[in-house]
């Protein structure tokens, strides 16, 4: 009888260390899997934003006229003018298909080793030339080719920016310059002339006719 007892105490305390572990174990695993709203709230939401907004990476060399345009575009425009990006500005455009959220860096030497770095998440480049600027369009070119071969699929806009200039370049001669002939094959290339005022965008390349493009491209 001693040992019957002593037997029926050892697996008693067996299923209970065992019913213990099992509870533990149940419930981080339940905890992990219910008990964080907070993380599927996030995925949620992080899927809702990959579907609704949409990243343009605006590039181009210093002095092209890209915090310009950016202004020109989402209507915040100054009298003052702008002064040259040392590090991104950033802006957002709503529209009713979808929020594009233009993300501009410098163009400075010290920042342009850093631009393939922003292709990853990007939807769609703009790359913003100056078109009077005729000393610099080789090195706009190589910029502009070196960000091409970093990715081979991203959809493309060149900004052939200040055709109000006496010396700008035409777009013609602007395709040639930055050596575009045949990349249009390989991939979505769109090269569009402008100049912008007071008022935003003129010439060729319209304010929606450019956003239109960029709406067709995402």
């Amino acid at each position: 009888m001693v040992l019957l007892r002593h037997i029926s105490i050892a697996l008693t305390a067996a299923v209970a260390a065992l019913g213990s572990a099992l509870f533990i174990a149940l419930n981080y695993f339940y905890r992990r899997r219910v008990w964080s709203p907070e993380v599927d709230y996030y995925m949620i939401k992080e899927e809702e934003e990959e579907r609704s907004e949409r990243q343009v990476l605006v590039l181009g060399l210093d002095g092209a006229g890209k915090s310009s345009m950016l202004q020109g575009l989402t209507g915040t425009r100054t009298k003052w003018g702008c002064r040259p990006t040392r590090g991104f500005n950033f802006m957002s455009l709503n529209t009713p298909a979808c929020q594009l959220d233009f993300l501009e860096i410098g163009g400075g030497e010290d920042l342009r080793m850093y631009w393939t770095e922003y292709l990853r998440r990007t939807h769609i480049l703009v790359y913003v030339v100056d078109s009077s600027d005729r000393r610099r369009l080789p090195l706009a070119k190589d910029e502009l080719h070196r960000l091409l071969r970093a990715d081979g699929q991203l959809p493309v806009v060149v900004l052939g920016n200040k055709q109000d200039k006496p010396n700008a370049v035409s777009v013609s001669e602007l395709h040639e310059a930055l050596s575009l002939r045949g990349v249009a094959n390989e991939r979505k290339l769109f090269l569009m002339a402008s100049q912008l005022g007071s008022e935003g965008f003129h010439g060729p390349c319209s304010l929606q006719a450019f956003q239109d493009l960029l709406l067709q491209l995402v």
